[in-house]
């Protein structure tokens, strides 16, 4: 593994070796978004913050989870949706078009990849601007969820929230407790999020075609993850049991330090852009 750099010290030259002329595929987290103003879970600014993401059974079993989800996610929304992508997000998406990066596997549910104009991207976790019903599959869009869900608690119009990952926020308990959940339109049934909890899994098919992709490329750049979780960690096991070079670029450690190639600690926001236009020539 190639020793890290700072930012305003780093030699791209490794990277471009590797990566001129290949066929890459870009693994993505949520050190992606973090510039657009969406916190992450692990990154340098989590520690300061530490907190725990939703688990999936505990969604599914409890109302009080539930209503605790969605009281704080009315709040968080609309920063989340008023998130626009950043100089990483459009360096992602001119390589694409340079046909340097051919997929883009990302595990954020924002949708800022296709809002800065990546087309061939793999949603590993879904994405938020979308629910789906656990009794008929029905699918709503978050922004008339959020509308239905404004209508039935006023109390919360006016309660300004600190935003938290994954267009969570900060709320306290009382005005959890008050929150009213509405249900599918179609069968009456408990809506969720669609998108992949901690501890569920992601369907197959998805993972399939990502580890297709994967094992189909020439090089595999990982951006802005700790690879903390399975779902992103196994694509770089995949990448180096094909002898795949595996780049990672994140700052701090990541699980997958050691099976990297080339490894480059410094924010995306500097580097991308960089690579972007060095491999755009």
């Amino acid at each position: 593994m190639i020793a890290a750099e700072r930012a305003t010290e780093v030699d791209l030259g490794p990277a471009l070796q590797l990566l001129a002329g290949a066929h890459v595929v870009a693994l993505t987290g949520a050190g992606m978004s973090t510039d657009s103003g969406i916190p992450d879970y692990r990154g340098p600014q989590a520690q300061k913050r530490p907190r725990s993401p939703i688990q999936h059974a505990d969604f599914i079993r409890s109302d009080a989870v539930r209503r605790r989800y969605w009281a704080r996610a009315l709040l968080g929304w609309p920063r989340f949706i008023a998130a626009k992508p950043n100089t990483a997000h459009a360096s992602l998406a001119a390589l694409e078009k340079a046909s340097v990066v051919r997929t883009t596997i990302t595990q954020n549910v924002d949708r800022l990849h296709q809002a800065a104009g990546s087309r061939n991207v793999i949603e590993l976790h879904g994405a938020l601007a979308e629910v789906r019903c656990l009794a008929c599959g029905a699918l709503e869009p978050r922004e008339s969820l959020q509308a239905r869900l404004h209508a039935q608690n006023p109390q919360l119009a006016d309660v300004v929230a600190e935003v938290a990952p994954d267009g969570d926020a900060d709320l306290p308990s009382e005005l959890v407790e008050g929150m009213t959940i509405v249900s599918c339109l179609h069968c009456g049934g408990v809506l969720k999020p669609n998108v992949v909890f901690f501890g569920d899994n992601v369907a197959k098919p998805i993972v399939e075609d990502a580890f297709a992709r994967v094992e189909a490329a020439d090089v595999l750049i990982v951006l802005g993850s700790s690879l903390y979780v399975f779902s992103g960690l196994r694509f770089v096991r995949r990448a180096r049991d094909r002898n795949i070079p595996v780049v990672i670029v994140n700052q701090g450690e990541t699980r997958g330090d050691a099976l990297a190639t080339l490894r480059i600690d410094a924010p995306l926001g500097v580097v991308l852009p960089r690579l972007a236009a060095l491999l755009e020539q």
